[in-house]
């Protein structure tokens, strides 16, 4: 299972890239895989094809109509692992005994 992190941002469109963010996550809802949308960028977990390929969707969204696109990502690929959006923060939380400020939060 993988966790991939990223953030797609089109150059030229402003101080407000949020239509373009949003189309992003349409994308990545209906993509079916567990997400977390945070304030800095989107958390998606399945296997290694099926992140990329959303990655991939998104990027050719935003470049129909952004003529420069950046996107910076993070990966985390662990064999058998599920769960991982939940358990890794869980896991931080119960060494410091108490809830952290998450997404879900």
């Amino acid at each position: 299972m993988v966790l991939l992190e990223f953030s797609m941002t089109p150059l030229g469109k402003g101080e407000s890239v949020s239509p373009y963010v949003a189309r992003s996550l349409e994308i990545v809802s209906e993509s079916g895989l567990d997400y977390r949308l945070h304030a800095m960028g989107t958390v998606l977990e399945g296997e290694w094809d099926e992140v990329l390929s959303v990655v991939t969707k998104c990027y050719e969204a935003m470049s129909q109509d952004c003529d420069r696109v950046t996107c910076s990502i993070k990966i985390d690929a662990r064999r058998g692992a599920e769960g991982r959006l939940e358990s890794k923060v869980r896991s931080v939380e119960a060494k410091i005994d108490h809830e952290l400020k998450t997404s879900e939060s």
